[in-house]
């Protein structure tokens, strides 16, 4: 099953970013690939089990299902429900750590997957760079 990780320092303490990761409905607010997202009838933002369908930049719709979301631990996970992506078994995880020493954060985005063999390098790099580094940029970008 093929994995990736990305991860970055935050200019902000971790109840900060955590508050705005933890909006499961809020990722346009600092993810510049995404334009909009909306939650399913019914469901609320910090509702594990709901289901966000996000538009991206060139109108592609994504469905993602919040599957865990722990305060305690400051970590977040989600599922692609349906998407474009040639995957299946998406599962990603956002995890807010306080870095003590300067009263700022590291944020650690991760994914593993399954997919066609043929295209599991291409789709790691393209999820990596293509999502997770832009995001996080977006996310230092928020708080600077």
């Amino acid at each position: 099953m093929p994995e990736t990780r990305a991860s970055a320092v935050i200019p902000a303490d971790a109840t900060a970013v955590w508050r705005l990761i933890r909006d499961f409905n809020g990722l346009p607010a600092w993810q510049p690939g995404v334009t909009h997202s909306a939650l399913r009838d019914g469901d609320a933002p910090d509702r594990v089990g709901g289901v966000r369908t996000l538009t991206l930049l060139r109108g592609e719709k994504i469905s993602e299902s919040l599957v865990a979301l722990d305060d305690h631990t400051r970590s977040l996970t989600y599922d692609i429900v349906e998407s474009p992506y040639p995957v299946q078994s998406y599962r990603s995880t956002l995890r807010v750590i306080p870095l003590t020493s300067t009263g700022e954060s590291v944020v650690e985005w991760t994914l593993t997957f399954d997919c066609a063999p043929a295209v599991a390098e291409e789709l790691t790099g393209a999820f990596r760079d293509g999502v997770f580094a832009p995001g996080l940029r977006g996310l230092t970008a928020y708080f600077s």
